[in-house]
C-alpha cells in the first residue's frame, strides 16, 4: 500500500481483498465539476423520465443483489443475511423515490391581487459522505432522494469500505443514469470529505458518522452556508417496564445491540430495566446473549460477524478494562479476524463511561430504575432511537412523547423503514432521511407571486 492507494482488508480473515487508488483534492474537484455540468441537464429531465431511470437503477441493483452482498461481506465483515438485506434496501429506497419526481407538489396560497404558487427546486451538487458501518444503505438513503429531486451527487465512501459504492456507480451508468449524475470519489475524509464541505459548488452535504466529526462538518459548511443533513451518534435506551412481556423483551434485546457487531448508531446499548423485574430479565437475557452465533459471515446461520478493524477492536475492548462488571458474555472465534464476543455489563450507573459514550461495538449495559426511566433515558447528549416495552398502552404513549428521541418503537426494536422518517434529536443530528420528509432536505422552496390585477 502506498500513499496513493489503500489495501481493503476483509475483517473476518485479515486478508487483503483488493487495492483501491485514493482520490485527492484534484480528483474531488473534477468529480464536483462533472456533477455541476450534469446538473444543468439532469434537473430538466422530465419528472416521469427521471422516475423511470431510477426504477431502472433499482432493477439493476436487484439483478446484482447477490454480487453486492458478497462484496459487502468481504469488505465490511457483515453477515451474508445482513448484506443481502442491505443491498435489497438500496433497491427498495430507489424504488420508493422513483415515484417522487412526479410528486414534488407545490401549493397555491390565497393572496390578494394575484396568485401565489410554490415550487420545490433542486439544490445543485450534493456531497454525500458515508461511514463504514453500513456503506450501501446509508449511501442509498442520500443519493436516492437527492437524485429524485433533480440534484447530482458526489459520493465519498469511508476509506475502509469503498467497494460497494464503486460498484453502485458502475450499476447506475449501466442503468442509464447519465454520466456525471452520480460520482464516487474514494479517498480519505480529511482530504476528499473536507474538500466537499469547503467546495463552493457543493450546495449541500449529507453526512453520517460520529458526532465529533459532524460538528466539524457543520462548522465547515457554515463558511458557504451549505445545507446539511447530519445523522450522528447515539446511545439509545431500551426501556423495559416490569409489566412488559419480559421473555419477548429479553429475546429481542441482543439483536438491538449486537447486530452488525454493535457498529450501529441506532444500537439500544443502554438497557433500562425496572428494578423489580431486573433479576428475571437478566436470567432471560443470558441464554439470548450466549446463544448468539458469532463466526464466518458467509455462513447463513451466523448472527454476528467481526468488528471492522483492529483499531476498532482495541477501542471497544477499552470499555471492559479496569474490572468492568461483566454480567453476561457470549463467544467469539479465535484466530484471524477482528472478533469480539457479545457482552453485557451491569447493573451500572447511568453516569459511568460505558453508559455515557458511544462504544460502537457489541457491549450493552444494564441500568436499573424505579420510576425515573424517562429522566435516565433523556440524560444523554444523544437522541436517535429507542424502545419501550410495556403492556400498558397509555404508558407507552406517555413515555414515547416524553423521550427526547427521533425514532421510537413500542414492544419492538425497529428503527428503519423506507417509508418513514429517520433522524435524531439533540446531538444525534440535523434533518431527516427516508420517507417523504427526506425530499424537503434536498430541495429549496420557491414562492412565485403572479399579479392578476383587478
Amino acid at each position: 500500500m502506498s500513499s496513493t492507494s489503500f489495501d481493503v482488508v476483509n475483517p473476518a480473515t485479515e486478508q487483503v481483498v483488493t487495492t483501491v487508488p485514493l482520490a485527492d483534492v484534484a480528483e474531488t474537484d473534477a468529480a464536483v465539476a462533472r456533477a455541476r455540468t450534469a446538473f444543468d441537464s439532469w434537473r430538466h429531465v422530465a419528472a416521469a423520465d427521471r422516475g423511470r431511470l431510477l426504477r431502472r437503477f433499482a432493477d439493476r441493483v436487484e439483478d446484482s443483489l447477490e454480487e453486492l452482498a458478497q462484496l459487502e461481506v468481504a469488505n465490511s465483515g457483515h453477515t451474508i443475511g445482513n448484506a443481502r438485506w442491505e443491498a435489497g434496501n438500496v433497491r427498495d429506497v430507489l424504488t420508493y423515490y422513483s415515484a417522487a419526481p412526479e410528486r414534488l407538489l407545490g401549493k397555491q396560497i390565497p393572496v390578494a391581487g394575484g396568485v401565489d404558487i410554490t415550487f420545490h427546486e433542486p439544490l445543485g451538487v450534493v456531497g454525500v459522505i458515508v461511514p463504514w458501518n453500513f456503506p450501501m444503505p446509508i449511501a442509498g438513503w442520500a443519493f436516492a432522494p437527492a437524485l429524485a429531486a433533480g440534484n447530482t451527487v458526489v459520493l465519498k465512501p469511508a476509506e475502509l469500505t469503498p467497494l460497494t459504492a464503486l460498484e453502485l456507480e458502475r450499476i447506475a451508468l449501466e442503468a442509464g443514469i447519465p454520466e456525471g449524475v452520480l460520482n464516487v470519489v474514494a479517498g480519505p475524509g480529511s482530504v476528499c470529505g473536507r474538500r466537499l464541505v469547503e467546495h463552493p459548488d457543493v450546495a449541500k452535504v449529507a453526512f453520517t458518522g460520529s458526532t465529533e466529526v459532524g460538528r466539524g462538518i457543520a462548522e465547515g459548511a457554515a463558511a458557504t452556508i451549505k445545507r446539511v443533513t447530519l445523522e450522528l451518534g447515539g446511545k439509545s435506551a431500551n426501556v423495559v417496564f416490569a409489566d412488559a412481556d419480559l421473555a419477548a423483551a429479553a429475546a429481542a434485546a441482543p439483536g438491538a445491540v449486537f447486530a452488525n457487531a454493535g457498529q450501529d448508531c441506532c444500537a439500544r446499548s443502554r438497557i433500562l430495566v425496572q428494578r423489580s423485574a431486573l433479576d428475571e430479565f437478566l436470567a432471560l437475557l443470558e441464554p439470548a446473549v450466549t446463544g448468539i452465533r458469532v463466526g464466518d459471515p458467509l455462513d447463513d446461520a451466523t448472527q454476528m460477524g467481526p468488528l471492522i478493524s483492529a483499531g476498532q477492536r482495541e477501542s471497544v475492548g477499552s470499555y471492559l478494562a479496569g474490572g468492568a462488571p461483566v454480567a453476561i458474555r457470549g463467544r467469539a472465534p479465535d484466530g484471524p479476524g477482528y472478533w469480539f464476543a457479545p457482552t453485557v455489563v451491569g447493573p451500572v450507573g447511568n453516569d459511568e463511561r460505558v453508559a455515557v459514550e458511544e462504544i460502537f461495538g457489541p457491549i450493552a449495559c444494564v441500568i436499573a430504575f424505579e420510576d425515573e426511566a424517562v429522566a435516565l433515558a433523556n440524560d444523554t447528549i444523544y437522541g436517535l432511537s429507542g424502545s419501550i416495552w410495556t403492556r400498558d398502552g397509555a404508558r407507552a404513549l406517555r413515555v414515547a412523547r416524553a423521550l427526547e428521541t427521533g425514532v421510537l418503537s413500542v414492544n419492538s426494536n425497529t428503527s428503519v423503514r423506507v417509508a418513514t422518517p429517520f433522524g435524531g434529536f439533540k446531538q444525534s443530528g440535523v434533518g431527516r432521511e427516508l420517507g417523504p420528509h427526506a425530499l424537503e432536505h434536498y430541495t429549496e422552496l420557491k414562492t412565485v407571486y403572479y399579479a392578476t390585477g383587478g
